[in-house]
């Protein structure tokens, strides 16, 4: 699905490496599969959006939440970005 030559350079000017996993094993993407249940739990399923563009700002401004103030614990109650800027 993304594999796209636009995807791939971007995901490349990250730093970041594209990772497949076998098609309908979501096993294989366990932390993924957390952070959209997640999403979907404390977002998505919380939310009755009238337009696209609605949907896209709460998702987003959940996405700031959960990367900027939400402690986790997995981090040692460090916020991801909290864990990343300890990291670089």
């Amino acid at each position: 699905v993304f594999t796209s030559r636009d995807y791939t350079a971007l995901v490349r000017s990250y730093g970041l490496r594209q990772e497949f996993i076998t098609p309908h094993c979501p096993q294989q993407n366990g932390m993924v599969e957390r952070v959209i249940r997640t999403l979907k739990e404390q977002c998505v399923h919380r939310h009755r959006f009238e337009t696209l563009q609605h949907a896209s700002r709460a998702i987003a401004d959940w996405i700031q939440f959960y990367n900027h103030r939400r402690p986790h614990q997995a981090l040692k109650m460090k916020t991801p970005a909290e864990a990343f800027a300890l990291a670089a």
